[in-house]
């Protein structure tokens, strides 16, 4: 028969450790250990993703080698001289300036003349200013890069310069005119077509 308790008895009380260990195997005392991370478990898709990461990597750095080669070529084409005008252009813009020399004879005739020397050699590959009128026109004679009459036509104005320059004729400025009208008619007349200039470009 238990004794009855004495709950007014100033005595302290401990609980009985059958009671504890009883808790214990009840599962009543929480597990104070953390959880384990999530377990990573292969999809066996892995190098679908690795794959997509170096295409994406080739598309950005070709579109950047495209982007540097494009300023680099632009930036080369800035700096490169502008290429030298076509033969016709330069002969064209020395005839003009001639003209301020039509009040002296003797210059005038040497100027025009060895314009249309070198217009002929850049032109034709014509190797003028370096020979004689004689030479010059004899050569020509076996030349089928001029038509017979702008040979005739180059034969009347070297001779008419010629006359000028050694015999030292003082033709009136009326013909010095006329002069300069057969020089920019042999240059206008034989200088490249629209296609030809096309084809020529690279």
């Amino acid at each position: 028969m238990p004794t009855p308790t004495n709950t007014h008895s100033g005595a302290l009380v401990l609980p009985d450790p059958a009671d504890a260990t009883n808790a214990v195997g009840q599962g009543e005392i929480p597990d104070i250990r953390g959880l384990k991370d999530l377990a990573d478990i292969p999809t066996g898709h892995e190098w679908l993703w690795w794959l997509l990461v170096a295409v994406a990597t080739l598309v950005i750095v070709g579109v950047i080698a495209w982007f540097v080669r494009r300023q680099l070529a632009k930036r080369s084409a800035e700096l490169a001289p502008p290429p030298p005008p076509p033969p016709h252009v330069v002969a064209w813009d020395r005839l003009q300036r001639a003209l301020g020399l039509i009040h002296e004879a003797d210059r005038f005739c040497v100027e025009v003349s060895l314009i249309i020397r070198d217009y002929l050699e850049q032109r034709f590959d014509l190797h003028a200013p370096d020979r004689t009128t004689e030479e010059f026109l004899f050569e020509l004679q076996s030349s089928q890069r001029l038509a017979e009459g702008h040979k005739q036509l180059l034969a009347d104005f070297l001779g008419a310069c010629d006359m000028v320059k050694f015999a030292k004729a003082e033709p009136p400025e009326q013909e010095l005119r006329e002069l300069h009208e057969a020089a920019s008619r042999l240059v206008g007349e034989t200088q490249p077509s629209l296609s030809e200039e096309t084809e020529a470009e690279p």
